[in-house]
């Protein structure tokens, strides 16, 4: 299993290829390929590695699904006894960020579900018996 720890928008995320994360918002558009160089840590099949602060020739590529706002979050401050009450709402501008690869060196570490996203299929006609009446 590999996955990496990047930081984007002042938040660090595990990801993984194959995946999709909503991250704070990129200025990229929607089918969009984007580099995020601010990788932390690596993890490849049981190696890893560690940046101090980041790892050095380590990348991670994606794709940019759609940009769009996300749910509202509610905030209601009230003071009793007071007749005090503000209620306000929030939404956040959100990227949704397709993973493709991780890259450490040269190295790409692709998903193994993307390569399994369309399966080739080898349908062979259906024999179909004849049955004899007596």
């Amino acid at each position: 299993m590999t996955y990496a720890i990047i930081e984007t928008g002042g938040k660090q995320i595990r990801v993984e290829p194959g995946r999709f994360y909503d991250i704070e918002l990129l200025t990229a558009q929607a089918d969009e390929k984007v580099t995020i160089d601010s990788v932390l840590l690596v993890h490849n099949d049981g190696e890893v590695t560690i940046g101090q602060p980041r790892v050095s020739g380590a990348t991670v590529e994606g794709t940019v699904l759609r940009n769009f706002r996300d749910r509202k979050v509610l905030v209601y401050k009230m003071k009793p006894k007071k007749k005090t009450r503000k209620k306000r709402g929030h939404r956040q501008e959100v990227t949704r960020l397709f993973i493709d690869s991780i890259t450490l060196n040269g190295t790409v570490f692709a998903a193994e579900a993307a390569a399994n996203e369309n399966p080739v299929v080898d349908e062979a006609p259906a024999q179909e018996a004849e049955t004899v009446a007596e």
